[in-house]
């Protein structure tokens, strides 16, 4: 009887919904988003090379920016170089809502400027 509120405290999640985005984040398949779209969503240089038109960069898109269903669609389509994950809508949300919380300030600002334009 004593241990029963124990119990009951402890059938709270393991890990938070902003920890299971920052862990599928870091390697939902076996591929970190990181790679190449940067710590944050940003996006990042992925490879430099030179070809017969000079310096040439593949870079990761920045992702900050996109919607919910962008990002869906983005995981779960064919895309030249990002690996096709196979993500359920809940991991693609969970990743979703941790690239928004990493960037508050930074959408914030984002969403003051377009709506002063």
């Amino acid at each position: 009887m004593l241990l029963l509120p124990l119990m009951l405290w402890g059938q709270e999640d393991f890990i938070s919904h902003y920890e299971y985005g920052e862990m599928l984040y870091a390697n939902p398949r076996g591929v970190s988003c990181a790679q190449c779209h940067g710590e944050i969503g940003e996006g990042k240089t992925i490879v430099e090379f030179r070809d017969i038109h000079g310096k040439q960069a593949l870079r990761g898109s920045d992702i900050r920016e996109d919607t919910l269903e962008d990002m869906i669609k983005a995981v779960n389509s064919y895309h030249e170089i990002m690996p096709r994950y196979y993500l359920t809508d809940e991991e693609v949300k969970a990743i979703y809502d941790y690239i928004h919380k990493k960037n508050e300030l930074y959408l914030s600002k984002f969403t003051e400027n377009n709506s002063t334009e």
